[in-house]
């Protein structure tokens, strides 16, 4: 299928990564896109491995699976590189994200000779400075959103605040919080 992005996230339970997910999914199809937006559910707990998927095109989608040979992985704990396979089927074209302070040996060799390009962001540093709190999805967010080009980095703000709205009603005090943490993530991520 032409122009479609498959995004792989690896996350732990508790940690935001279904709900960065469906965050993507919804702000792509505010842009116009076809998408899905789905968690891989098994017997998770807070602290387990977990994983989320989304797809993204101009076109309707009609595959209906997990993704086995996504364009991006998403890693928004680094302890998962040492127990869980995040490159798996991960396109040479590709890239992954990474929410780490890891040196660029580690990560590479961690990696096992992925040759596609690898990205970090220290999302712990971004949502402490900007929530007050470790809450890695926010930031994780709009990293995917930066290497992947789904969208501009204005249509991703537009979209987050409208969202942040409805999401947090009962708590708008946190809404400020994220626009920074979204804000401050989209310079920060790099490649290495």
């Amino acid at each position: 299928m032409d122009n479609l992005i498959e995004i792989r996230w690896h996350g732990r339970g508790g940690q935001g990564a279904k709900t960065a997910s469906l965050l993507l999914a919804d702000a792509a199809f505010n842009t116009g896109k076809y998408i899905q937006g789905f968690p891989e559910y098994g017997p998770e707990r807070m602290g387990a491995p977990i994983t989320a998927y989304n797809r993204i095109s101009s076109n309707p989608i009609t595959i209906h699976s997990n993704i086995y040979e996504p364009d991006y992985v998403v890693v928004v704990d680094d302890t998962l590189l040492e127990c869980v396979d995040v490159t798996a089927g991960l396109k040479k074209t590709g890239a992954i994200v990474i929410n780490t302070t890891k040196s660029a040996d580690y990560l590479k060799t961690a990696l096992k000779g992925f040759e596609g390009n690898i990205y970090t962001i220290d999302a712990r540093k971004i949502s402490i400075e900007a929530l007050g709190k470790y809450f890695p999805n926010t930031p994780m967010l709009a990293a995917i959103v930066k290497v992947s080009g789904i969208m501009t980095d204005e249509a991703l703000l537009e979209d987050m605040k409208g969202s942040f709205k409805h999401k947090f009603a009962k708590k708008p005090e946190v809404i400020d919080g994220n626009m920074k943490a979204l804000e401050l993530a989209l310079k920060e991520v790099k490649k290495i």
